[in-house]
């Protein structure tokens, strides 16, 4: 178990942007896998983005894809999560996911340890 720290939720209208950002413990932070996950109210929890140990290959849920940009900073022990054109069905906790091996993937299965989430509200 890795201990995960999300930040950069809030309120913002539709068409806006947020960055989030997910910090772990610097040990062994660029072995493995990161990703994003969302849930909406009354839904299951969906897979958004997920971004390999070295950055060098990302994977995007289609009703983001275009519109958002993981990424990472190993030296910060860091992973972001760049929202553009924000919709109001983008409302929903985001959470935070380490992988337990360098392998980025889609499914929640390939991931063992999970923030405490954190609030994405866009208004109509």
């Amino acid at each position: 178990q890795v201990q995960l720290v999300e930040s950069g939720g809030g309120l913002v209208q539709a068409g806006g942007s947020l960055r989030l950002s997910c910090e772990a413990p610097k040990r062994s932070f660029s072995s493995y896998a990161m990703g994003w996950f969302r849930q909406a109210p009354g839904k299951e929890r969906e897979f958004v983005a997920s971004i390999n140990w070295s950055g060098g290959s990302t994977y995007y849920a289609d009703s983001v894809k275009g519109r958002f940009t993981i990424s990472r900073d190993n030296a910060k022990n860091t992973v972001y999560l760049q929202m553009n054109s924000l919709k109001p069905e983008d409302t929903a906790v985001y959470y935070c996911a380490a992988a337990r091996t360098a392998v980025a993937g889609t499914s929640p299965a390939l991931f063992g340890s999970w923030g405490q989430g954190t609030q994405v509200t866009v208004s109509s």
